[in-house]
Order: C-alpha cells, then sequence, then structure tokens
C-alpha cells in the first residue's frame, strides 16, 4: 500500500486550504499513492474562530473534498471542524474515496500544557475503522496518541494501519514526544503507524504567539516493530511510502502482545 504524508500549514482561509489539498492530492497520485494523509485542522489552523468557520459533513468544504478525492482518484483524509453541541464544534477527520466515505470524532481532547480544547469542542465517543486495499485501516487524531487502548482497538478491530492527523503543540521536547510516541503505539499494537502533523510555522518564518497547537512536523511513519520507516523535517514536505503490509503478520508471530493482553 502507497501512502502520501502531506505536511502542510493549513491558513485561516477555507478556500485556500482546499488548494492546498487539491494540489498536494495530485502530486500524491503522480507519485502513485492511493490514499493521501492530510493534518487535523486541515480545513481552518487553530487560533481562529472555529464555530463560525465549522460546516457541516454535507456542507461545501466536505463536498468538495469529495469531489477532488473522485476527480484525482485517490482517497484523502483531512481534518476539518463541524458543529457540535452548545456552540462548540466537533474535531473530525474526513475520509473520502472510491472505498470509504466516513468520519471520525476526535475522542480525547486537548486539556494539556496551557490549551483547553474541550472550551471550543464536543469530544466524540466512537472509534472508527475504514477499508481501503483491502485492509482495515484505525484513525486517530493528534491528542488521541497518547492513549494506546485506542490503537488496541483498532488492531483488534483488523487494523494493520494507523493513521493519526495532527496540529501537534510546540514546546520543549514536544517534537520528540511526538516521535516516541508514534514508535510506542506501533509496538503496542503492532500496526504501521502512519502520523502526519502539520509543518512547524516557524521552519517558514511565521512568528508563533498564543497557546494554540500549530504543528511541529516530523511527521513519520512506524513499523509494526517501532522502527522509523520514514519521517519529514520541521517544514512542508510530502512524503511517500511503500507499506509491506506482510510484516504485521511477521510481527504479531514474533511479539503476540494482542493475544497476550491480560485483562486486570
Amino acid at each position: 500500500m502507497k501512502i502520501a504524508l502531506a505536511q502542510v500549514l493549513s491558513t485561516s482561509d477555507p478556500q485556500r486550504n482546499l488548494v492546498i489539498v487539491r494540489d498536494h492530492a495530485k502530486q500524491a497520485k503522480e507519485a502513485g499513492a492511493s490514499l493521501v494523509v492530510f493534518p487535523e485542522a486541515m480545513q481552518i489552523a487553530f487560533g481562529n474562530d472555529l464555530a463560525r468557520n465549522a460546516q457541516p459533513l454535507d456542507g461545501p468544504w466536505a463536498t468538495l473534498i469529495r469531489q477532488q478525492a473522485r476527480e484525482i482518484g485517490i482517497t484523502i483524509i483531512a481534518g476539518m471542524f463541524t458543529p457540535g453541541v452548545e456552540g462548540r464544534v466537533r474535531n473530525t477527520l474526513l475520509i473520502a474515496g472510491a472505498e470509504a466515505d466516513t468520519h471520525y470524532d476526535k475522542i480525547h481532547l486537548y486539556d494539556a500544557f496551557g490549551y483547553a480544547e474541550s472550551d471550543a469542542v464536543t469530544p466524540g465517543s466512537a472509534p472508527v475503522q475504514f477499508e481501503h486495499e483491502g485492509q482495515i485501516l484505525g484513525v486517530a487524531t493528534c491528542y488521541d496518541l497518547r492513549f494506546p487502548k485506542l490503537f488496541i482497538r483498532h488492531a483488534n478491530s483488523g487494523a494493520t494501519v494507523n493513521v493519526v492527523c495532527a496540529s501537534w503543540g510546540q514546546g520543549e521536547g514536544k517534537a520528540e514526544q511526538w516521535t516516541t510516541l508514534a514508535k510506542a503505539r506501533a509496538l503496542d499494537s503492532t500496526t504501521f503507524v502512519v502520523a502526519v502533523d502539520q509543518a512547524d510555522p516557524a521552519s517558514v518564518g511565521q512568528k508563533l504567539s498564543g497557546t494554540a497547537p500549530l504543528g511541529v512536523g516530523h511527521s513519520v511513519v512506524v513499523s509494526p516493530l517501532g522502527q522509523i520507516i520514514a519521517q519529514a523535517g520541521a517544514e512542508p514536505e510530502l512524503l511517500v511510502v511503500n507499506l509491506d503490509l506482510a510484516l504485521v503478520e511477521e510481527a504479531r508471530r514474533q511479539l503476540p502482545v494482542l493475544a497476550n493482553t491480560v485483562d486486570l
């Protein structure tokens, strides 16, 4: 399975972000990828008015993403914001392609490091998997990466790949935590972890202010035995990686943590 990781910087303009998605999806298709993964908050970057920009799943932004997926002939995963309850939004991953048309609402909200996502976001409640090229893929969003049970749940539901879309918060040691957690979740679940972050705004000269999580880059692909297969730097980049899915079965023979789990 050939997957593209689109480490980009979303903007405050949803229309501009559609162009970014289209251009990178075309590049991914030309490189032979059948799936392209964009970060969390792709519709509009954190630090903007999320409630004012939230749209339903049948609204214009999601509809145009589906249209791009059809026209280009690729499956697209991208983060957006949909209406929640009591004036809040849901932090939603849209999955659009010939084989799948579904979505995931982020379960674990980022109430950490001085930021309170729950002030503006209604949490989701259900894990989501989808099928692509005969394989099951699980999805997760940003702070979800710190919670192994979600990744194990996906694996126990048949997933061979866990996809993570993020806009990771900046700070001392945060890029190292991102990579370490991706490796740990791959080992917990003996799946490939494909983790796509927003690029680091500082890498293109943007000044940072406030506590909104805007990305650190370092998107990464980790094997089921915790080895880094590919990793981006801090700046915008399109990574295209071919996953040898036979490694999942081999890893589970060597490291049968799913079979050996004991409920305590």
